[in-house]
């Protein structure tokens, strides 16, 4: 059984330049899609930090969560959900 707390989308408004910096986010590869809706699956961890957009996560029985511009947010292994673009995003992203 998993715990709720495992599968909890992690959102940090406004990361420190620093924090960003140790991570190694702007070495990490980005991804953008344009407005849109689709299902999603998490075979692993993601971690991702948004350079631009709007997007609303609803995770399969679960409360949606909005993030978008300047957040650094990490996506659970295993969690199934909706992702729901409401502006452009572009994102750098790392699984694992």
């Amino acid at each position: 059984m998993t715990s709720k707390l495992t599968q909890a989308i992690q959102v940090e408004q406004q990361p420190t330049q620093e924090h960003l910096n140790q991570l190694g986010v702007f070495r990490w590869p980005t991804w953008s899609k344009e407005v849109s809706e689709f299902p999603w699956t998490y075979d692993e961890q993601e971690t991702c930090y948004f350079l631009e957009g709007d997007v609303v996560v609803t995770p399969e029985a679960g409360t949606p969560v909005s993030m978008g511009k300047g957040d650094l947010v990490t996506f659970p292994a295993g969690m199934s959900c909706t992702w729901q673009i409401k502006s452009d995003v572009r994102k750098h992203y790392q699984f694992g």
